[in-house]
């Protein structure tokens, strides 16, 4: 799906606003069409009640605000080992088989599930500023090791203009933020 689709955003938004809107489309129906033609007005709102629900269920299982700050702080405090566990344990959980690689290398871990394989760096996690080098870096170990996804991983700052657009064009995932706490909550 589009990230910037109506039903994409509308899963990102809270729940109540699929619903309102089908109300608001179901009065419309009602005032609009004629009478043996109401039921199918109506129907045509299923959409959003359906994305309404899926929101609400996701909504209703995401963690609170508090434990995803508490996430962030320990994050935050972490050493390497115990981040990189956390990661492993996390990925471990979520079905991949984690293959923990050599010191030094451009990538941290490969991560392999249902026969796909990625690799992930996560070493520059706690660093100021993320530049497009680490990222170069990464594209060249998943295409010497001939993989087409890979993810970097960052607590802190923020990837520069041109690393994102190189991350978006090679198959980098970027996995920051509230997507690093919630991958962090997994193993927990």
């Amino acid at each position: 799906m589009s990230p910037n689709s109506l039903f994409a955003i509308l899963l990102r938004s809270p729940w109540w606003i699929s619903f309102a809107l089908v109300g608001l489309f179901s009065l419309a129906a009602a005032a609009v069409l004629p009478r043996e033609y109401l039921f199918a007005g109506i129907l045509g709102t299923f959409p959003f009640f359906a994305v309404g629900c899926v929101a609400a269920w996701r909504q209703w299982r995401a963690p609170s605000a508090a434990r995803m700050a508490a996430a962030h702080a320990q994050i935050a405090s972490l050493p390497w080992r115990g981040f990189a566990d956390a990661l492993e344990a996390a990925w471990r959980t979520g079905g991949h088989t984690v293959e923990r690689l050599a010191p030094g290398g451009a990538a941290d871990f490969a991560l392999t599930k249902d026969g796909h394989t990625l690799l992930a760096s996560a070493r520059r996690w706690k660093a100021a500023t993320h530049g497009v080098e680490p990222l170069r870096e990464l594209h060249a170990a998943m295409q010497a090791r001939g993989t087409q996804a890979g993810l970097y991983l960052l607590a802190q700052g923020s990837l520069s203009d041109n690393a994102r657009v190189f991350a978006r064009d090679h198959g980098i995932t970027v996995v920051q933020g509230d997507a690093l706490a919630l991958l962090f909550l997994g193993a927990h």
